[in-house]
């Protein structure tokens, strides 16, 4: 389903330059909160391990940086045969997976960099510490409930069998309320809502571990503020799919409410953004970046590659303005203040979030 035969193409799939500019983000976070003797790194349906694999490329070429840092990675996902090829990607050949099916750590390694990796099913059984939790394009597939406004009040959207053709599916109003109307809020203008449950349910794990012990959130995704309405949609080999027409076959999404995720950190943690994925990439430095790689690049294919995912990225009209990042961070993060610190952490100071202001150069 992933890539160019799939239904659908991911930013890291795209260009290495958006991984590499997250490990950086992480890197600044762990800097700037007093550079913890050790930290986890936590993704979230990493697809097919690319993005983590551009993160540690980053954290290998900054070793000197990380060197008294003990770093491990978690890997949160259900799909069997994804995991088996992050594993592919993200390990080392020679040092043999460990693999219990029944035990919350289904699978173990070592990354080809020496790092410890482990894989769940359940964000809930990620060891807690401190960590950088990641979350890119994974809100979005996460299932919704729908509710259109009618002169009754609220009514949910549900899926029914078409009463004159027995093989179709269509959309039908219940006929009174459900108890999922719970999830909307009282003063809700727009007269169409989609509200994804199981997102506010990790948005409050994510913030309470995040108020516990420290480290920070980061996610990308399409998405608005509070601001659209129907946008549950179906895509197959890169088109858009009427998603009743032959379920299980095309890739199903809705846009991710960002005003529903901040609502759900319950003040918690701070949370900084929306803001335009091209925004954010030109705050992390991509233009840099990407004079740097072309500089060092003779091959006039690969110099194209480099350009093309660049205007991908970038380009407004294309991934530019349609995703956003979000980040969700300690409240001490950006006061000053830190969490328990041991002998060994330097006193993190108030410095500016990468990404989320201007980048100015000194």
């Amino acid at each position: 389903m992933l890539g160019e035969k799939g239904d659908f193409i991911t930013s890291p799939e795209i260009s290495q330059i958006f991984g590499e500019l997250l490990g950086i983000w992480f890197i600044s976070e762990w800097i700037a909160t007093g550079k913890s003797t050790s930290f986890q790194l936590v993704e979230l349906g990493p697809g097919r391990g690319t993005l983590a694999g551009d993160i540690l490329r980053v954290f290998s070429q900054l070793g000197s940086v990380l060197k008294n840092c003990d770093i491990s990675i978690h890997l949160v996902e259900v799909s069997q045969k994804l995991s088996e090829i992050q594993a592919l990607t993200l390990t080392e050949e020679k040092v043999p997976l460990e693999r219990n099916a029944g035990s919350p750590v289904y699978m173990k390694g070592i990354t080809k960099a020496g790092i410890p990796i482990s894989w769940y099913r359940d964000l809930q059984d990620v060891p807690k510490g401190y960590s950088f939790y990641l979350a890119h394009e994974f809100f979005d597939v996460l299932p919704v409930h729908k509710f259109q406004k009618t002169r009754h009040g609220w009514r949910e959207v549900f899926v029914d069998i078409d009463p004159h053709v027995s093989d179709k599916l269509r959309f039908v109003l219940a006929p009174c309320t459900t108890p999922a109307e719970a999830f909307i809020q009282c003063e809700e203008t727009r007269d169409h809502v989609e509200v994804c449950p199981d997102a506010g349910v990790i948005i409050q794990e994510l913030s309470q571990r995040i108020a516990l012990t420290g480290g920070a959130a980061l996610i990308a995704d399409y998405g608005h503020d509070g601001t659209k309405t129907d946008t549950f949609r179906g895509f197959c080999g890169h088109k858009l799919h009427d998603v009743l027409i032959a379920p299980g076959t095309a890739d199903l999404t809705a846009d991710v409410d960002f005003s529903y995720l901040r609502r759900m950190t319950q003040g918690k943690v701070t949370s900084l953004g929306p803001i335009k994925q091209q925004t954010f990439l030109k705050n992390m430095g991509i233009d840099v970046r990407l004079k740097v790689l072309l500089d060092k690049s003779e091959e006039p294919s690969i110099r194209q590659q480099l350009l093309q995912g660049y205007d991908m990225l970038m380009n407004p009209k294309k991934m530019g303005e349609r995703f956003n990042f979000f980040a969700l961070l300690s409240h001490q993060r950006l006061h000053g203040g830190s969490h328990e610190m041991n002998a060994c952490q330097s006193k993190p100071s108030a410095s500016p979030v990468a990404g989320f202001g201007e980048l100015v150069w000194r």
